[in-house]
């Protein structure tokens, strides 16, 4: 018995060896991906499974696993969750047409929220808006005014919002080749931009041409990028919820474009399949169709309340349920939330680097750079500092923090107003005064008229807000749920415009508007002599006023947005037919053309190397170089844009944008831009055969700084 005893006990305790190393396979950081994955899912019962397939994330303290909220916000700073750099919204980003400047903010991001996650975990804080997954970029198209979450997006044009959303996503997530900086998520996936007030019930009727050129075009950008996760969307595609839609999330999303994250429904989407939709009968069959389509993650609690009745019933399988936590977990992995922080490149970002003065300086540029000047009569601006020795500033939106901040923002203790920013501006040596003026619905009394008749200039800042636009219940003073019911300003603005010029005719009157969409500038026309559109400028949208106003930089943000002259020219808003809509679509006259904006200076374009004007259908793409100068005496950015024309065609767009670059140049300075335009971009969904195909025949190729501006053009064909 001794001599049994003597060698069981050695076998024993290198059996439990064995195990134990086994037990720590999803701990070793030198294990491929995948085996860390399914081992980690080998040790969980269905129980712990399912309870980590929702947004709040279980515990489950024997393996490790810390409970985790995966809701956050990073629309343009960390959102939602205290101290942070607020940006200029993401329409305001977008009319930056500067996919460079937006990486950089997006890598601001994800530097200052693991600097917070980091603190906050030091703490034992995981709560909502603390974490690493974040559900931006909002890259749906813009394709109504009317649309009051229209200011999360980048605007209406396909290739635009790509170039945006790729670069966000490349911030976000760093380039890291283990880790995850953050997760990025591209939302909301498909065909969502409106009406807010039934997206619960909505059913987006969407031809498979433009679902593929426009709707789904930016995403497969995005997939082909790398981003982490994708969301789907609230609202019924051709009659089928997007988060049970087995070919939106398994054919097109995985199979087609191998899209290698994890899908998140947008929050209680799931609950609409049955309440809203309609088309399943409970929560129990809404949880197991959603994961057979290809959903991971569930923004609410159904799924953790009514997978396990649904395994019963024999509606889906452990194995099915293994494959969704997979997706989960990987991301888990790739940020690191298994490994020694020693080992995690971010686990060094604290305090420091929140709100840093770079950071700061950051959103100053931006908001520069993302400010659209619409008028400039008798150029007006920029304005000479030793003319004005006194100045009233007026209007609601002046002294507001609101218009600063647009939807989905942070807080910051860096706030600058439009008033602060002038005042700062002018000096103490000019008189500035500031008067509220009016509110939001009163057309008839007015503050501020007198005091603009005994100065020598006066600013207004007028326009919308945050909660006049915007998701339901965030813009809850919105008539539509959120959304907007015309192109209007507030007609209480536009009344006390009228007011100051009537009163104070030969006054200079600057008109500073804000909003996240297209509005009326046409009820202002004749009552500014300047206007400037601000957007929601983020924290520094003051001083970034302040710095076109008095010409320390030149305005260069141009309109990622067609400006209509009315609603009645557009097609209904619950129509998805892009067909008489943005400027791919629309020929009529508008306002203002999509990627307007003027400069304090001039430029000419002229060709160095025009591009090959008959190419084969094999080529790979459109080469050209041409000269731009700055005409003027200012110092001054320029964005040059290029755009295709098609063969005549009916189903074809008029013309779309396939190239822009932004460049600076001081006054009398010229520089050659070189540029290429993939034949990939030039080609078109081919309904009969199911894929995009190049047409032969004449295109054109249009340089300007507009959609509507042709400085240079010349044919090509194929």
């Amino acid at each position: 018995m001794k001599i049994f005893t003597k060698y069981l006990v050695p076998i024993g305790l290198s059996l439990f060896l064995v195990l134990a190393a086994k037990a720590q396979v999803y701990k070793d950081i030198h294990q491929p991906l995948e085996n860390r994955v399914q081992h980690l899912i080998s040790q969980l019962t269905l129980e712990e499974k399912v309870s980590l397939l929702g947004y709040q994330s279980k515990e489950v303290q024997r393996l490790g696993i810390p409970a985790y909220n995966w809701w956050n916000e990073g629309l343009h700073g960390v959102a939602r969750a205290g101290k942070a750099t607020v940006f200029p919204q993401a329409i305001a980003m977008a009319a930056t047409f500067n996919d460079g400047l937006v990486q950089q903010i997006a890598d601001v991001i994800s530097t200052e929220a693991r600097a917070k996650y980091n603190l906050a975990v030091a703490r034992g804080n995981r709560s909502q808006y603390m974490g690493l997954t974040f559900w931006s970029p909002n890259i749906n198209i813009f394709r109504d005014p009317r649309w009051g979450r229209g200011q999360e997006t980048y605007g209406e044009d396909p290739f635009l919002t790509a170039k945006m959303g790729v670069a966000f996503v490349k911030g976000l997530q760093g380039n890291h080749p283990t880790y995850l900086k953050t997760a990025a998520c591209a939302k909301h996936f498909a065909a969502h931009s409106g009406p807010e007030v039934v997206r619960h019930s909505f059913n987006a009727q969407v031809n498979e041409k433009d679902l593929r050129e426009t709707y789904l075009y930016a995403f497969r950008k995005l997939v082909d990028a790398g981003v982490e996760s994708v969301m789907c969307a609230y609202n019924r595609l051709n009659d089928v919820p997007c988060c049970s839609n087995n070919l939106l999330l398994n054919k097109i999303l995985r199979e087609e474009w191998q899209f290698k994250g994890h899908v998140v429904a947008d929050c209680w989407a799931l609950d609409d399949i049955y309440k809203g939709h309609q088309v399943l009968k409970n929560p129990v069959e809404v949880a197991a169709a959603a994961l057979k389509a290809g959903v991971n993650l569930d923004c609410s609690e159904l799924v953790q309340k009514d997978l396990l009745e649904a395994v019963k019933q024999k509606l889906i399988t452990e194995s099915e349920i293994n494959k969704a936590l997979a997706g989960l977990l990987r991301t888990q992995f790739k940020l690191g939330f298994y490994d020694d922080a020693k080992s995690n490149p971010y686990s060094y970002l604290n305090e420091q680097h929140i709100q840093s003065a770079q950071h700061i300086a950051l959103s100053r540029k931006a908001a520069q750079q993302s400010m659209v000047l619409l008028k400039n009569d008798k150029q007006l601006l920029p304005l000479a500092a030793q003319k004005y020795q006194s100045i009233v500033v007026i209007g609601p939106n002046a002294g507001s923090v609101g218009p600063l901040l647009g939807n989905y923002h942070g807080v910051s203790e860096n706030l600058v107003t439009f008033i602060e920013g002038i005042t700062t501006a002018a000096g103490p040596a000019v008189a500035v005064q500031y008067e509220q003026g009016s509110d939001y619905t009163d057309t008839l009394r007015f503050g501020g008229v007198w005091a603009a008749g005994q100065s020598d200039l006066t600013i207004a800042v007028v326009g919308l807000t945050p909660v006049l636009e915007g998701e339901e219940h965030d813009a809850f003073l919105s008539e539509k749920g959120g959304d907007k019911s015309g192109l209007d300003i507030p007609k209480a603005h536009v009344a006390l415009l009228k007011e100051l010029k009537t009163k104070n005719p030969n006054k200079p009157l600057v008109a500073v508007v804000t909003a996240g969409s297209a509005v009326d500038i046409a009820a202002i026309q004749a009552y500014a002599d300047a206007i400037i559109l601000a957007w929601y400028p983020g924290e520094q949208g003051g001083n970034a006023l302040a710095d076109i106003l008095f010409g320390k930089v030149s305005p260069s943000g141009k309109l990622p947005v067609t400006f209509y002259q009315s609603l009645a020219d557009l097609p209904p808003y619950e129509s998805y037919d892009v067909k008489g809509r943005t400027y791919r679509y629309f020929n009529g006259k508008v306002q203002y053309p999509f990627g307007f904006g003027l400069s304090y200076t001039s430029f000419t374009y002229n060709w160095v190397i025009p591009p090959t004007q008959n190419i084969k259908m094999t080529a790979k793409g459109i080469s050209f170089s041409v000269k731009v100068k700055n005409t003027g005496k200012v110092d001054a950015d320029e964005v040059v844009q290029a755009y295709i024309k098609y063969p005549t065609n009916p189903d074809f767009p008029l013309k779309e944008l396939k190239a822009f670059k932004r460049i600076s140049l001081k006054a009398g300075e010229e520089q050659t831009l070189s540029l290429e335009i993939p034949v990939e971009e030039l080609k078109k969904w081919s309904i009969k055969q199911k894929k995009m195909l190049l047409n032969p025949g004449q295109y054109e190729l249009v340089l300007g700084s507009h959609a509507a501006d042709e400085k240079l053009k010349t044919t090509i064909k194929f």
